[in-house]
Order: structure tokens, then C-alpha cells, then sequence
């Protein structure tokens, strides 16, 4: 009686860890149309669009922000943009290449462009890893050189 106690219990268990609920993921196609709408809205300069696609909080990683993680509210998103939009009205993302990861993750590269009111450009090659969790971006987490060639020694 014992053994058969034994091996139902361990039957439970193995059943029970195989049954995992885990939250629906994304196919890969409909987190690239997601990425696509992004750029979509920022080249559009439609910050409040591109704010909603975010989680209501979400983790951000940019050498703009300083080298620690920091939470972002979506009004903080919008407040970014337009500053940036600012200084850059005529502020450009242009892909290069979406790289599907797994099943939370994909890495777009891409440049960004713009011009200052002196007429000044920017060309910046940027890579951003976007985590992606119910259809909403929670992590956005950015690369790019921000290592100012003026005070290099040449």
C-alpha cells in the first residue's frame, strides 16, 4: 500500500511540474509588427501613441539615462521624445535589421538622424533590445557609442 502511495504522489509531481501556466508568447512576426509600429509612430514623432506601447512602467537601460537601469512612466517616455524632438525636429530612425530573439525578446539596429537649429547633424548607429511581455514593451534596454571623439587622444 505504501509503495503505491509512493508512486502516486511522485505521479502528481511530475504531472503537476509538466503543467506550468505560462503567459501566452508571442510568434515572432507579431513582435516584429509591434517593433515595425514603433518605429512607425516615432518617425511620425507620435509620442503619445508610441508611449502607449509601453507597459504602464517599464525598465530602461540608455547611456542618455547614465549606466544603472531606471523605470520610466509613460508620460516620462513622451516628456524624452519631445525634449529630443526639440532639440532634432527633424528626428529619424531608420532600420536596419530586426533580429528575433526568443520568445519575450527582439533586437532591432538601427540609425538615428537629425539636425539642431544650427544645422548641426547626428548620425548614430543604436541598438536597442526590446522585452516583450503582453503585447506591451516592459524593458528597453538601448546601446550605442556616446564616446564624445573630441576628448580623444588622436
Amino acid at each position: 500500500m505504501k509503495k503505491i502511495f509512493l508512486v502516486l504522489i511522485a505521479a502528481v509531481l511530475v504531472v503537476s511540474c509538466n503543467n506550468e501556466v505560462k503567459p501566452p508568447n508571442l510568434d515572432p512576426t507579431e513582435k516584429e509588427k509591434i517593433v515595425k509600429q514603433y518605429f512607425e509612430y516615432f518617425n511620425k514623432h507620435q509620442w503619445k501613441e508610441l508611449a502607449e506601447m509601453y507597459a504602464p512602467i517599464s525598465d530602461f537601460k540608455d547611456p542618455s539615462f547614465g549606466k544603472e537601469m531606471i523605470t520610466q512612466t509613460r508620460k516620462q517616455t513622451i516628456d524624452k521624445y519631445v525634449s529630443l524632438q526639440d532639440v532634432f525636429p527633424d528626428l529619424h530612425d531608420e532600420i536596419i535589421n530586426i533580429y528575433p530573439s526568443d520568445e519575450k525578446h527582439i533586437i532591432v539596429e538601427f540609425v538615428s538622424t537629425g539636425t539642431a537649429a544650427d544645422g548641426s547633424k547626428f548620425k548614430l548607429p543604436i541598438c536597442t533590445i526590446f522585452t516583450i511581455e503582453n503585447g506591451k514593451i516592459t524593458k528597453d534596454f538601448t546601446y550605442f557609442d556616446n564616446f564624445d571623439d573630441s576628448k580623444s587622444n588622436k
